[in-house]
C-alpha cells in the first residue's frame, strides 16, 4: 500500500504508476505495476458480481426481487444505449460494448474507493482504444471488401490518401487519449486537495469525488462507447 495502490489522504500522497514486482521475460526486465494490482482487485470484482449476477438470472423469479431489478435493470440500459446508436447492427455488438461500458466505468469510479483508475494509465487506455480500431478495420473489410476500403481512402480524389490513412491511425490514438487525460487530471487534482490540505480535507472533498470520479467517469465511458459505436458503423454502412 506504499506505491500508490490506495491512495489514502495525506502529504506523502502519490499518483505515480510504481513498480512493485520485478521479473526477466527473453533478458528483459518486466514489472508488476501498481496498475496491475487495481486492474486485478477490479476483475476479481467484476468477475464475482458476474457469477452471481449469472447464477441469480438462472433462478430468476417472476416476481424479482432487489438484485435481479438491478441486473435487469443494467441490461436492459445498455441495450437500449446500444440499440439507440448502431441499430440492426447492436444485436452484433451488444456484449462487447457492454462489457467495455462496465469495465471502463468501474475503473473510472474506483478512485472513489481510494484506489489509483487503471484508465489513469495510458497503458490501458491505449489497449482500448487499439481493440477498437481492430475491431473498426475487421469490419470495414468484412463489409466493405478491399476495393471500397481502397475506394474509401481516396475519396473524394486519390490524393486524400495519405490524410484518409492518417486520420484512420489517429482513431486509437485519439480515444485513448481522450479517456487518459481526463481521469488523469481528475486523479491530479484530487490528489493535490489531500495532498497540500491534509486534515483539513476530510469531508468536504466527497463533492469533488462526485464530479471527477462519478461524473466525469461515466461521462467518459459514454463519450468512448459512443464514438466506438460510431466508427462500427461507419465502417459497416459505408454510405
Amino acid at each position: 500500500m506504499n506505491n500508490a495502490i490506495l491512495m489514502a489522504s495525506g502529504a506523502d500522497i502519490d499518483i505515480m504508476v510504481h513498480g512493485l514486482i520485478s521479473y526477466n521475460v527473453f533478458g528483459q526486465t518486466c514489472w508488476i505495476t501498481t496498475t496491475h494490482v487495481c486492474l486485478l482487485i477490479l476483475m476479481i470484482v467484476l468477475i464475482g458480481f458476474f457469477i452471481l449476477a449469472n447464477r441469480k438470472i438462472k433462478k430468476a423469479s417472476e416476481v424479482p426481487d432487489g438484485f435481479q431489478n438491478v441486473i435487469e435493470l443494467i441490461v436492459e440500459m445498455l441495450d437500449n444505449m446500444v440499440k439507440g446508436v448502431m441499430g440492426a447492427n447492436s444485436v452484433k455488438f451488444a456484449n462487447y460494448i457492454s462489457t467495455v461500458f462496465i469495465f471502463i466505468l468501474m475503473s473510472n469510479i474506483s478512485g472513489v474507493l481510494g484506489l489509483r483508475p487503471p484508465t489513469a494509465d495510458y497503458g490501458v487506455t491505449f489497449a482500448l482504444g487499439v481493440m477498437t480500431f481492430c475491431l473498426i478495420q475487421f469490419n470495414k473489410f468484412k463489409y466493405q471488401h478491399i476495393s471500397g476500403v481502397l475506394k474509401g481512402l481516396c475519396d473524394p480524389w486519390p490524393i486524400w490518401a495519405p490524410i484518409n490513412i492518417i486520420s484512420d491511425i489517429a482513431v486509437p490514438i485519439s480515444l485513448s487519449l481522450r479517456l487518459f487525460a481526463n481521469i488523469l487530471s481528475g486523479t491530479i487534482i484530487m490528489a493535490l486537495v489531500y495532498g497540500l490540505l491534509g486534515w483539513i480535507a476530510t469531508f468536504w472533498p466527497s463533492v469533488l469525488h462526485v464530479y471527477f470520479d462519478l461524473f466525469s467517469g461515466a461521462i467518459q465511458t459514454y463519450v468512448f462507447c459512443m464514438l466506438t459505436m460510431t466508427y462500427i458503423n461507419q465502417a459497416i454502412d459505408s454510405e
